[in-house]
This record gives C-alpha cells, structure tokens and sequence, in this order.
C-alpha cells in the first residue's frame, strides 16, 4: 500500500511542477498571468489525456509483451493399474496443453522414484510415502499456474485423499483397464514377474488397487482412444477454469 501511495504522490507532484513551470514560461513571453495559468493548466490537461490514450492502446495489444501463462496451477492426477495407459494418456495431454500455451510440468512414477527419492521400497508405509511428498511438490508447483501432469498407481484412496487435501486444486483422472488387458499390454514382463513371485507387493496380484469411488474423469482405455480421452480431460480442465 505504501508504495502504491507513493507513486499517486509522485504523480501528483509531477504534474503540479509541470504545470507551474509551464505557467511561469509563458508568463515570460506572453506577459498576462490569465493567458498564461490557461495555457500551463490547459496544456498539461492535453498531455494527462494523452498520455491515457497512450497506455490503454499499448495494453490493448501483446506485441513485445512477455507471454502470460494461459492456466491456473492445477494437478492432474492419472491413477490407474501398471499398463493400463496413464503415460500414454498423460503425454498426449502435456502436448495437447503446451499447445494452448499452459505451463506444464509431467511427474512420472518411476522417473520420481529414480532421480528424487531412492530410498523408498515398495512396500505400504513407503508408497504413502512417497505420495506424501509427491502431493507436496504439486502443490509447490501449483503456485506458479503449473498444470503438473502426474502418472503413479497411487493404489490406496486414503493417499490419493491426503494428495487431493495437500494439492488443493487437484483432478483426479481414473484409468481404468481389466487387469488381464494389462497384463497383455506389459511391455517390461512386470506382471509375469509378479505371478511368478519374482516381484512383492505388485499391485493387482499381491496388492490390492483400491478404485476410485468418485473420480473427476473417468477413462476405459480398453475402449477408448487416447485423443478422445485427452478431450475429456481438457474438456473437464476448461469447465473449472484451469485452462
């Protein structure tokens, strides 16, 4: 507040100086203080208004404007089995929304779980964990209008809860796929591993994945194709005035 007032004063002082000195030239060669306060008011007025013609036209227009982020922060938050297509989808949106101009930033599972936290195992207590801090670097995220695009199983409901409370402004995107087309979708042989007891706490064989109960978009990429999912989501984003 301070500021703001001391630049209405400096403003202010601005035109009075002006004025006056504008008043005392003219006086000098017209002779008539009369003639000469009109023309040192009046000339200033025309430069005031002026000068507001001036700034509303170069707002009126981004030419040499630095760009302005096109979203609010938000988290998208894809949650679904191993295979079921959450990167898929997630990639696709990043494109589609980088597209519109949105800051966007992708938060992958195992690229997290690689580069930020190693610590953590498999196990409960370390996947809660690890959602734990996800949530928290979302929301960090989030008050610099980033869109944060994130793919984890994130398999228990009372985590994705604790993300959603964390987050604030959060989008939950349910990728639902049978476990069987999963499995026929294994690109790193995770499941056949898990049958095999090759792989603890795999969720969908020896851990349990806990649906969501009320998801923000819901997606069957069994039956649906990843150009139309990602409409869905950008559909649901610009309702709530993400994007």
């Amino acid at each position: 507040m301070e500021k703001r007032k001391r630049s209405l004063v400096k403003a202010i002082s601005w035109r009075v100086i002006a004025t006056l000195v504008t008043i005392l030239f003219a006086y000098i060669f017209l002779e008539d203080w009369t003639e000469s306060i009109a023309l040192g008011v009046g000339a200033n007025a025309l430069k005031a208004f002026l000068y507001y013609l001036h700034e509303r036209g170069w707002n009126m227009t981004d030419w040499l404007r630095t760009p302005r982020a096109n979203s609010r922060g938000v988290t998208v938050w894809l949650t679904g089995l191993s295979g079921c297509g959450k990167s898929t989808i997630a990639d696709a949106l990043a494109k589609r929304l980088e597209k519109k101009k949105a800051k966007v930033v992708r938060l992958d599972g195992d690229v997290v779980r690689e580069h930020l936290w190693r610590d953590l195992s498999f196990s409960k207590e370390d996947r809660d964990e690890n959602i734990r801090r996800v949530s928290f670097l979302c929301s960090l995220l989030g008050t610099g209008n980033i869109v944060t695009i994130t793919t984890f199983i994130s398999p228990y409901r009372e985590m994705r809860e604790h993300a959603r409370k964390t987050i604030g402004d959060f989008v939950e995107v349910y990728v639902k796929c049978p476990v069987d087309v999963c499995m026929q979708r294994d690109p790193k042989g995770l499941y056949e591993k898990a049958l095999a007891g090759e792989i603890p706490n795999f969720t969908g064989v020896s851990d349990p994945y806990e649906e969501p109960e009320s998801p923000d978009v819901l997606i069957e990429s069994d039956k649906e194709l990843v150009d139309k999912a990602v409409d869905r989501i950008v559909a649901k984003l610009k309702k709530l005035k993400y994007v």
